[in-house]
């Protein structure tokens, strides 16, 4: 179910600051880190055009990788990355160190399936996504891609729940002291009102 692991070749990085960072950007390449595992952490350069690639082809923070660092192949679990706001391209890594029996935190996004099978949304209703994705404790070599809630049956008024979505073995969800809801069928005039209320504190 989840992505297969892919593999990045990256050379370390001697000099880290401001100024070898812009030199690496101008080279195609980006700094990024590996740190865990009771390891000191190691600086790395990476190819920009591959990271970026692998960020676009999705499932990048729920994908383990291998690194190729000058010949140690590390497997790792991309923790989080950042994006050029302006030109969209990716300015820097952290990856963390997992093996097989690491256990990791990560946001995984929740899919909805069956929403012409819900009586609720066919009378007019609307799926009020509370939660796009939860944040689960797992296996490192078990992540999964998304979590699937199914809509089938549901009526205006019901509420999806944590514990209605099946989740991998192994695999718990962060908050664990309340049965949190994810996503809600709403009455479109409830729906309505709940946007007004939106669009009044936002302002």
């Amino acid at each position: 179910m989840s992505h297969a692991s892919y593999e990045l070749k990256a050379e370390t990085r001697e000099r880290v600051g401001k100024g070898s960072s812009r030199e690496l950007r101008r080279n195609g390449l980006i700094p990024a880190v590996i740190y865990g595992d009771k390891k000191a952490p190691l600086s790395i350069a990476l190819s920009t055009k591959e990271v970026t690639q692998r960020i676009h082809a999705g499932g990048f923070m729920t994908t383990v990788a291998t690194i190729d660092v000058n010949g140690e192949k590390i497997s790792v679990l991309p923790k989080d990355y950042q994006l050029d706001p302006v030109r969209d391209f990716t300015m820097h890594v952290d990856f963390l160190r997992v093996s097989a029996s690491s256990r990791v935190t990560v946001q995984v996004p929740v899919h909805f399936v069956n929403e012409e099978k819900s009586p609720g949304i066919k009378m007019g209703g609307m799926l009020n996504i509370v939660r796009h994705d939860v944040e689960l404790h797992c296996p490192a070599n078990d992540i999964p891609e998304f979590l699937t809630v199914d809509l089938d049956g549901l009526k205006i008024g019901d509420s999806i729940h944590i514990s209605h979505i099946k989740l991998p073995k192994n695999t718990t969800p962060v908050i664990a002291d309340r049965d949190f809801t994810v996503a809600t069928i709403v009455g479109t005039a409830a729906a309505k009102e709940e946007e007004a209320e939106g669009e009044a504190s936002a302002e």
